[in-house]
């Protein structure tokens, strides 16, 4: 009898877990979203034709985004963000299709977006 419980108390007991190979997944997992994020924002300005700004003057431009507090501003370039993305002709591809042909769902060039006056 003690054998038989011997045994059924080995088959309950769980395989240790491996952290490190699951932390080292985690960190592979957390590079491959950055890149992403990173691309998609490269992506985006491209898109939206800010490619033809220096570097510092997009940085600039962010910067003055970021430290904004006022909401009505924020509100109009969120309605004009939403307005750019819906005007956009968007490919009919199968999410796994867009995954691996990300890079190719923007335009090739530079495209200036409709109705852009300036700055809002």
């Amino acid at each position: 009898m003690l054998e038989y419980d011997l045994s059924n108390l080995e088959m309950l007991m769980r395989k240790p877990r491996d952290f490190d190979t699951e932390l080292k997944a985690l960190g592979h997992k957390a590079r491959d979203l950055k890149s992403r994020k990173v691309q998609q924002l490269g992506e985006l300005v491209i898109a939206t034709g800010a490619d033809t700004l220096t570097a510092d003057e997009l940085a600039g431009a962010l910067i003055v985004l970021a430290e904004t507090k006022d909401t009505k501003k924020m509100e109009a370039w969120a309605r004009r963000g939403v307005a750019f993305f819906q005007n956009r002709p968007r490919r009919n591809a199968k999410a796994s299709e867009r995954d691996h042909d990300s890079a190719q769902t923007q335009p090739g060039g530079t495209q200036t977006p409709s109705g852009n006056t300036g700055p809002a």
